[in-house]
């Protein structure tokens, strides 16, 4: 259990889960700005930072742990 504010820090799956979050949410931005996408890459995009958001905040509400 992630209880304290120092061990959310701490936490190597919270921190994984935020990175993998912000590579697709980086990975989605890049590829809208730079080329035109189908709407099944967008969709897939999309679903994408979705799930990777999804699992970082099951994670948070099962562990108590969320950067402050």
């Amino acid at each position: 259990m992630c209880s304290s504010p120092a061990h959310a820090i701490c936490c190597s799956e919270h921190a994984r889960l935020e990175e993998e979050y912000i590579a697709a949410r980086d990975r989605m931005r890049n590829l809208l700005r730079f080329r035109q996408l189908t709407r099944l890459e967008q969709r897939r995009l999309a679903d994408e930072v979705a799930m990777a958001i999804a699992r970082l905040k099951e994670h948070t509400a099962a562990h108590g742990c969320e950067r402050r």
